[in-house]
């Protein structure tokens, strides 16, 4: 009997840019030429403060447009056109932005459960359903942290506040979570959490994409490196071909030592 070759089309990317320019004031602050990222891959955006991480990060989302192509520069699952209401179920986004907008004196459940409704805790004369606050409990105990339910959010660590915004993330069940500078402000044992939140995230099969000035925060789970440097892909591919003191001296432009232990990256001066 004759070998059958499977017919069946590879997925599409989950993005998918081309020839992507983003044009503010008649200056470039961000060029893509090509860039793909797979369903379920992990990925980390560094380089230096105005750089165009941010930018990239905002061309996922769909919250800035490049330049018009008769190709469209940006798809979502092979979509030129995707519903945002699809970008917004897939994504969740965590960052230290995000974080300095809580400024409520609400419950942490009312938090999490907000996040069904893409609110800061619940809107105005909503209640959570009794299932919807058994999910929020459910991803508050999958972060470590259900003892803090009912506590109000602004007697909170940095930290703790954080992981908190993760699980309001987690109500929509995405399947990439972007944690953008997820480490800014946190000290020693915030950080811990946030990497291990991260790493936690990843082992259940979703996509991390990582923002960051610090290889520090890339979890080993990690293995693609994207740097960015003048509003262009510097370079793109595995990380420990990337994470040298060669490549974070010229992406950074000082003379830095990169050392690796165990899957874990840390970078320190040279003086």
């Amino acid at each position: 009997m004759p070998d059958t070759v499977s017919s069946a089309t590879p997925a599409p990317p989950l993005f998918s840019l081309r020839d992507a320019q983003v044009v503010r004031a008649g200056r470039t602050i961000l060029s893509v030429d090509r860039f793909d990222l797979a369903e379920g891959e992990h990925v980390a955006l560094l380089g230096p403060n105005g750089a165009g991480k941010s930018t990239f990060i905002q061309l996922l989302t769909r919250e800035i447009f490049p330049l018009h192509r008769d190709e469209p520069p940006v798809r979502f699952r092979g979509q030129a056109r995707p519903l945002l209401t699809d970008i917004k179920q897939a994504l969740g986004i965590v960052s230290a932005t995000m974080h300095d907008q809580v400024r409520v004196h609400l419950p942490v459940s009312d938090i999490v459960c907000g996040g069904i409704f893409g609110t800061l805790g619940l809107p105005n004369h909503v209640e959570a359903t009794p299932t919807q606050r058994a999910q929020a409990l459910d991803a508050l105990e999958r972060l470590g942290i259900a003892d803090l339910a009912d506590r109000d959010v602004m007697t909170l660590s940095t930290g703790q506040v954080r992981r908190v915004l993760v699980a309001r993330e987690l109500m929509s069940d995405p399947r990439v979570l972007i944690f953008d500078e997820p480490c800014t402000g946190l000290d020693p044992e915030g950080m811990y959490h946030v990497r291990s939140t991260m790493s936690l995230l990843a082992a259940e099969g979703r996509s991390v994409v990582l923002v960051t000035h610090y290889p520090e925060d890339i979890i080993p789970a990690i293995e693609r490196v994207l740097l960015i440097k003048d509003a262009r892909i510097f370079a793109d591919g595995p990380k420990e071909e990337l994470l040298t003191s060669d490549a974070m001296s010229e992406l950074f432009g000082v003379p830095l030592e990169v050392s690796e232990r165990n899957g874990w990256y840390a970078l320190q001066g040279r003086y």
